[in-house]
C-alpha cells in the first residue's frame, strides 16, 4: 500500500524519534508509525520562540524545557548536532569553545573568506581546534563543509580532518555524507586533458603563428619540463630535438634562485633608474638569466614574466580593494598627531581593512566636542610627523635610528605599520628614504652596500673620512690606534697590512654604522610594512615603490593644479576666469601664496597622493566674502566678485592667513 507521507529531512532532530528500523524500512529507518506519534506529540508543544504550536526539538540539558521548531531555533542561536543522538541545544546551553587568554591585539581573517573577525569564540565565530590561529565565521564553515562534503572537509591550515570534523560537529556544524560537489560535476576537470599547444618565446619565428604546431618537426611544440603550461617551437628557442629540456622563463627564474643554477659570487643591485621593460622580458633560448640578489627570491622582477612594468597608482589601488564598507572612526588632537594616531591604531577593534573616519578633538575642549576631520589631511600630518620623528635620521634621505626607548615600546613596527596603512587608503608619498633603506626592504641588508651620506653622526662620518683620505699605511694605523676603542666596540678591529685595507675596514664601519647597528629597529619596521600586504608589492614592484619612497612628488604646476580640479557648474563664469589667471599668477610667483598652499587649502594635502584623491577635488561657486576649504570633501569654494584684484586679494588672504593660524595653533599647544 503507497503512503502519501512527506517529511522534512531536519526531522531527525526532533526530540521523541529514533530510528527503530532499518535503513530501508519507512524513512531512512525512521517508522511511519513513530513518525505518526511525533507529529502528534509535537502538536501540542508550543515554540518558546515564535509561540505557535508543533515545536518537536527540545533541549537536551537536564531541566530545561525549552522546545522549539528548527527554523526559530536558528534564529536563536541554538545548536543541533548532526551525530550521534542528534542532540539539540537551547541558547543558554549549547556547548562552547573553551579558548585560553590571547594576546591578539588586531583582528585575524576568517581563513575561508578572509574578512577580518575579531578572535572571540562566540555562536557566529569558530576557532579550529588543530590550529590556534585559525578562524572562521560559522557560515563560511557550513557551506564549506556542504560543498566538500565528508571526505574533503578539513581544516584550512594544517589540513586535519578527524579532529577538525569531531569539533565542529561538536559545535553543530551538518557535515553531509556525500562526494564534494566539484567531484561530481560532470567534465569538470575536462581541460586537464588537453595539451597546451602554443609558442610563448617572445619572438617567435613560425611564420604559421604562435598557434602552428607540426609534429616531427622544427616547429612542433615542445612544453615546459616542469610546469607544462608553457611551450615554445622547437626553433624558436635553438632546441635541435623534441629530448632535449627546455624550461620557460618563470620556472627558470625559481630554479635560478632555488641554486639550481650556479650564481655568481657577488650580486649587483639593479639600477633602480635604469630597470625597463627589456630587462624583464628575457629571450628564452638564453641559459642566463640577469644577476639579482637573493634577497629578492621568488619576489624579484623575474616573477612578472611577460607582464609590464606597473604604475604605482595602480598597484596601489589594487592594494585598496582590501578596504571593506565597514568603517573605523579615529579620534585625532592635531596637536598630538602621533600619540592619538598610535591609540587609534593599538585599539583592538581597529582593524587595517576598515574604511578609516577622522574626528578631531581637541583636550583642552571642556565640552569635549568633535569635528569632522579629512582623511587625506590627518595622514599627511602623520608622515610628516614620521618622517621628522626620532625613529629616523639623516637630513633628506632618512635611515632608520637606533632609539632603545622606541624599540622597547615598539614604535618601530608601529611606523611601518602606519606607513602601510597611510599608503593603502590614500595617504601620500613617503619621500625621505635613502637609497640604502630601500635596498635593504627589497634586497635584504646583506646585498646593500651603505655610502657615506648615510652616516648622519658627524664623528663618525670624519672617522671614515680620515680613513678614506689615508696616504699611507702609517696614517691609516694612527686612525686605527686614535680610535682603537671605538673599533674594538663595534668590532672592526684588524690589522693592518697595505694601504689598500682602508677600503675594507671604511665598508665595516658603513656596514654597521648603517645595518648591523638598526638590526632590531629594522626587522621590527619591516613586520609592520607587511600590513595590508604592502611590503610583498614593494618586493614584487621596487622599481615602482622607488619614486615614491626615496623622491618627493614632483612640484605642482598650474596645469597640474587645473587639471585635478573638477569644475561643477557656476553661476558666474568670470569666475572661472579669475581662477585661471589666479592659478597661473600664483605659478609666475606673482602672489605670496604657492601651488601647495592652494592644495593644502581645499585637501589637507600638499602634494597629490599616489592614489589620487578621494572623493575628487572639486571647485563650487558660492556667494560668499571669502574662499571657503572644505578638506573633507576636497571641494575648494570660490568668491564671486567684480575685478580680479578683487579676487586675488581674498584669495591670498584666506589661504596665507587660514595656514597660518593653523600653524601657529599647532606649534603653540605643542610647546
Amino acid at each position: 500500500m503507497k503512503i502519501n507521507l512527506m517529511v522534512h529531512r531536519l526531522s531527525l532532530m526532533s526530540s521523541g524519534i529514533w530510528q527503530r528500523g532499518k535503513e530501508e524500512e519507512g524513512v531512512y529507518g525512521f517508522l511511519i508509525e513513530d513518525i505518526r506519534k511525533e507529529v502528534n506529540r509535537a502538536s501540542k508543544l508550543k515554540c518558546c520562540v515564535c509561540k505557535k504550536t508543533g515545536a518537536s526539538i527540545g533541549c537536551v540539558a537536564p531541566r530545561c524545557k525549552r522546545s522549539y521548531h528548527f527554523p526559530c531555533g536558528l534564529q536563536r542561536e541554538c545548536i543541533f548536532q548532526f551525530t550521534g543522538n542528534f542532540a539539540s541545544f537551547c541558547w543558554n546551553h549549547r556547548p562552547v569553545q573553551i579558548v585560553t587568554p590571547n594576546n591578539y591585539r588586531d583582528s585575524l581573517p576568517c581563513t575561508i573568506c578572509l574578512e577580518f573577525i575579531e578572535p572571540i569564540p562566540t555562536y557566529s565565530i569558530l576557532r579550529s581546534p588543530c590550529c590556534k590561529n585559525a578562524w572562521f565565521h560559522r557560515d563560511c564553515l557550513q557551506v564549506q563543509a556542504i560543498n566538500a562534503g565528508v571526505f574533503f572537509f578539513r581544516c584550512t591550515i594544517c589540513n586535519n580532518s578527524d579532529i577538525f570534523q569531531k569539533e565542529m560537529l561538536r559545535m553543530g556544524i551538518h557535515i553531509p555524507e556525500k562526494d564534494a560537489s566539484w567531484e561530481l560535476e560532470e567534465n569538470a576537470y575536462q581541460e586537464l586533458l588537453q595539451h597546451y599547444e602554443r609558442c610563448d618565446v617572445r619572438r617567435c619565428r613560425c611564420k604559421e603563428g604562435r598557434d602552428y604546431n607540426a609534429p616531427n618537426s622544427k616547429w612542433e611544440i615542445k612544453r615546459c619540463q616542469c610546469c607544462g603550461s608553457s611551450g615554445t617551437h622547437l626553433a624558436c628557442s635553438s632546441l635541435r630535438s623534441w629530448e632535449q629540456n627546455w624550461e620557460c622563463l618563470e620556472c627558470r627564474g625559481i630554479l635560478y634562485n632555488s641554486g639550481s643554477f650556479q650564481k655568481a659570487k657577488k650580486h649587483t643591485l639593479p639600477s633602480t633608474n635604469n630597470v625597463g621593460i627589456n630587462d624583464c622580458l628575457l629571450e628564452e633560448s638564453s641559459p642566463k638569466l640577469p644577476r639579482q640578489s637573493p634577497g629578492a627570491q621568488g619576489r624579484d622582477l623575474l616573477r612578472q614574466g611577460s607582464k609590464f612594468r606597473r604604475d604605482i597608482s595602480t598597484i596601489i589601488i589594487e592594494l585598496g580593494f582590501q578596504i571593506i564598507k565597514k568603517s573605523k572612526r579615529l579620534y585625532i588632537n592635531k596637536a598630538d598627531i602621533w600619540n592619538s594616531a598610535l591609540d587609534g591604531f593599538r585599539n583592538q577593534k581597529f582593524n587595517p581593512s576598515y574604511t578609516i573616519e577622522v574626528a578631531y578633538v581637541n583636550e583642552n575642549d571642556n565640552f569635549g566636542r568633535e569635528h569632522p576631520g579629512s582623511k587625506h589631511e590627518f595622514l599627511s600630518l602623520l608622515m610628516q610627523h614620521l618622517e621628522n620623528s626620532a625613529l629616523f635620521e639623516g637630513s633628506l634621505s632618512k635611515n632608520l635610528s637606533l632609539n632603545s626607548q622606541a624599540l622597547k615600546e615598539n614604535l618601530y613596527y608601529e611606523a611601518g605599520k602606519m606607513l602601510a596603512i597611510s599608503l593603502v587608503h590614500g595617504g601620500p608619498s613617503p619621500g625621505f628614504f635613502s637609497k640604502t633603506l630601500f635596498n635593504c626592504l627589497v634586497y635584504g641588508p646583506e646585498n646593500t652596500e651603505p655610502i657615506l651620506d648615510d652616516v648622519s653622526d658627524f664623528d663618525v662620518a670624519q672617522i671614515i673620512i680620515r680613513i678614506n683620505t689615508a696616504t699611507n699605511v702609517a696614517d691609516l694605523n694612527s686612525v686605527m690606534n686614535e680610535y682603537y676603542n671605538y673599533f674594538e666596540l663595534i668590532g672592526c678591529l684588524r690589522l693592518i697590512t697595505s694601504l689598500s685595507d682602508k677600503y675594507i675596514l671604511a665598508k665595516d664601519i658603513l656596514v654597521y654604522h648603517v645595518i648591523k647597528r638598526v638590526q632590531a629597529p629594522f626587522e621590527s619596521f619591516k613586520q609592520g610594512l607587511k600590513t595590508l600586504g604592502v611590503l610583498e608589492k614593494i618586493e614584487t614592484y621596487p622599481e615602482a615603490f622607488y619614486g615614491i619612497f626615496c623622491h618627493k612628488p614632483e612640484n605642482l604646476s598650474a596645469k597640474i593644479l587645473s587639471d585635478l580640479f573638477t569644475v561643477h557648474t557656476l553661476p558666474d563664469a568670470q569666475a572661472l576666469g579669475f581662477w585661471n589667471s589666479y592659478v597661473q599668477a600664483v605659478e609666475d610667483g606673482k602672489t605670496a601664496t604657492t601651488m601647495e598652499d592652494i592644495l593644502i587649502f581645499a585637501t589637507g594635502c600638499n602634494s597629490i597622493p599616489p592614489a589620487g584623491f578621494k572623493p575628487t577635488p572639486s571647485i563650487e561657486c558660492l556667494h560668499v566674502d571669502f574662499p571657503v576649504g572644505n578638506k573633507c570633501n576636497n571641494c575648494l569654494a570660490l568668491p564671486i566678485t567684480n575685478t580680479y584684484k578683487e579676487f586675488q586679494e581674498k584669495m591670498d588672504f584666506s589661504i596665507r592667513n587660514t595656514l597660518r593660524l593653523e600653524k601657529e595653533e599647532s606649534s603653540h599647544i605643542e610647546h
